[in-house]
């Protein structure tokens, strides 16, 4: 079936609101040796003259894919990475796109398909107490959230501990729960195989370097756009802070006290940083940098009735925060564009999407499936200064900008048409 027309489209109400905090970057993972099969790391390697064509033939063509015509705007010329799309995350219409299908090293967005594939198995509020073979394979120079051996963690603590600080080691913890690293490892590569994410080969749960394991900016988008559906990965990639246990202590009386600290999200669209505000209508998802993936971002965001995802891989230019600054150009390129420039291709459906008549992995509401509440819990500080449980207000703040409420499509089903709504993304309020 084509693509609704726009004057089908459902309406979205709308007011896009701006966060503020400080962020921590993560660092770097050693360098492994460079994925077989793919080019080198370095950001002047040509791509492959042939590439996959899933989603449309154009994705499977080397350079940049755009659809100029008048009243398109251009694209913007400070665009250096090695790959990029940009896509309407509803519709499923890629709008332009570069070197799409290139098979490169996916850093830590990775923890996207990681995360789309075991959220639904664990109840957030179920603890597990580390011991130290949970913790064994952590590649050196990870980022780690500070997970401590014999100390007991709540499911959602993890998954904070995955999407704010891109912690390698709650990747570790969760991925013991679930029957070892390998069986991860399994499981994934047969969730991207049913998303039709077929670029994709996981070698390291965590995205960490290691030969032979690749992604695309089209597989990532198309991850991005699965983990979407579900509730519990749309409140954990839109948490700005929250609070994570620290190591149990001996008190002043000699009773054991367990403190906590503050983590925040390393997604500086989200969060910001000296030289990248916040950018208007972002709600997550994933950013990674490893010696040789470099940087790696996904983002989603709405503004104006339109949601759109962008994946940007490896900018050439090696300026501070220069990913986030290349998706910001994509995303007003979009934003711009879109409604008026013609689609170069298409994120397609999962495999079962078409049979089963809903999105995988989640519940019609688009919750995970073993999240008890389907919020990134209490003591967690979501996008824009929604008030937490204790009643005060997240960390984000509307800057001179009205804010209000970013609400999605209810419901979630993929439907055959390619439309797939993503239901209630994020909430904002401002602050009183």
């Amino acid at each position: 079936m084509p693509v609704p027309k726009k004057t089908a489209r459902r309406s979205l109400l709308v007011t896009s609101a701006v966060l503020s905090s400080l962020a921590l970057a993560a660092p770097a993972a050693v360098a492994a040796p460079s994925p077989s099969g793919s080019p080198s790391a370095s950001p002047s390697a040509t791509p492959p003259a042939s590439m996959s064509t899933v989603g449309g033939a154009r994705l499977g063509q080397p350079g940049t894919q755009v659809n100029l015509a008048s009243g398109v705007p251009v694209l913007p010329k400070d665009v250096s990475a090695r790959s990029w799309i940009v896509a309407d995350a509803e519709t499923g219409d890629v709008l332009a796109a570069h070197n799409a299908h290139w098979r490169l090293a996916p850093a830590s967005t990775l923890k996207m398909l990681f995360a789309d594939t075991l959220l639904p198995k664990f109840p957030s509020t179920a603890k597990h107490k580390v011991v130290p073979s949970d913790l064994a394979g952590i590649g050196p120079g990870s980022s780690m959230v500070g997970i401590k051996e014999e100390e007991t963690y709540t499911v959602r603590d993890l998954w904070l501990g995955v999407f704010l600080q891109s912690g390698n080691d709650a990747v570790h913890v969760l991925s013991a729960m679930n029957k070892g690293v390998q069986n991860t490892v399994k499981e994934m590569n047969e969730h991207a195989e049913e998303l039709q994410a077929l670029d994709t080969h996981v070698v390291s749960p965590d995205g960490y370097d290691a030969e032979k394991q690749v992604s695309s900016a089209y597989d990532l988008t198309l991850i991005a756009r699965s983990g979407l559906q579900k509730k519990d990965f749309r409140e954990y990639c839109s948490t700005v802070s929250a609070k994570f246990p620290g190591q149990t202590k001996k008190g002043k009386k000699g009773k054991p006290v367990r403190e906590s600290f503050e983590i925040r999200n390393t997604n500086r669209l989200l969060s910001g940083d000296s030289d990248v505000p916040v950018y208007q209508g972002i709600a997550g998802v994933k950013n990674g940098n490893t010696t040789n993936a470099g940087a790696t971002f996904t983002g989603v965001a709405e503004r104006g009735g339109k949601v759109l995802l962008v994946t940007v891989m490896n900018p050439e230019k090696q300026e501070h925060n220069e990913v986030y600054k290349e998706t910001a150009r994509l995303f007003d390129w979009g934003f711009k564009a879109a409604g008026k420039v013609q689609p170069v291709g298409e994120l397609v459906p999962p495999k079962g999407a078409e049979q089963a008549g809903s999105q995988p992995g989640a519940n019609p509401s688009g919750e995970a499936g073993g999240s008890g509440s389907g919020t990134a819990g209490t003591g967690s500080k979501p996008v824009a200064g929604a008030p937490t449980a204790d009643g005060s207000s997240g960390i984000g703040t509307a800057l001179g900008i009205t804010g209000g409420v970013l609400v999605l499509l209810a419901g979630g089903a993929f439907l055959v048409n390619r439309r797939w709504p993503l239901p209630d993304l994020v909430r904002r309020r401002t602050r009183p």
